[in-house]
């Protein structure tokens, strides 16, 4: 039998690596193509791998677990990171159509209104016109009525026409005759 190298490391790759070796390094038997080994050698070695390998696989296990849960942490907050940023976007858009659709209304106000003045305005100019029609109507029977009675006062003084003035107006204004005056 072959005398045992130590072990060369720690972990079960190493111990099975290290029963290859006996294995190899073994001494042929006669007229076979079988070697002979120390099972006593080649059972410790095995028993030493197994007692390392559930700290191995344990260890292995909670990588591959530790990796899931990584990735199913990933997987939410990417979901997360993705509702998030629809939501932005549904709530931009909303923000957008409401500005949107209060610069609509602003704008049929203000035509509304414009429209409205627009009418208002006609309606005064409408107005005013036929009360300046009334008023000079009025100012037509009073200036006859006058020219009526100063003719019928002065029955020798022959009626004359004004003669229009070629004098400027007087920036007080024209007199206006006030009966409580008299």
């Amino acid at each position: 039998m072959t005398e045992a190298a130590p072990l060369s490391g720690p972990g079960v790759e190493a111990l099975v690596r290290r029963v290859m070796d006996v294995i190899n390094a073994a001494r042929a038997m006669p007229l076979s193509t079988s070697v002979m080994v120390s099972r006593d050698e080649i059972i410790e070695l095995l028993e030493a791998a197994l007692s390392e390998l559930p700290d191995e696989v344990r260890e292995a296990r909670w990588l591959l677990k530790e990796r899931e849960e990584l990735l199913v942490k990933a997987k939410i907050d990417a979901g997360l990171v993705i509702e998030e940023a629809r939501t932005r976007v549904a709530q931009m858009v909303q923000r957008t159509e409401v500005v949107r659709s209060a610069e609509r209304k602003a704008r049929q106000m203000v035509e509304q209104a414009e429209s409205q003045a627009r009418r208002r305005r006609h309606e005064v100019d409408d107005y005013c016109e036929q009360r300046l029609e009334q008023f000079a109507t009025a100012l037509e029977k009073v200036q006859s009525a006058v020219t009526d009675a100063r003719g019928r006062l002065q029955p020798t003084m022959p009626v004359r026409e004004p003669e229009p003035s070629i004098e400027p107006e007087d920036p007080s204004g024209p007199e206006v005759f006030d009966q409580d005056e008299t």
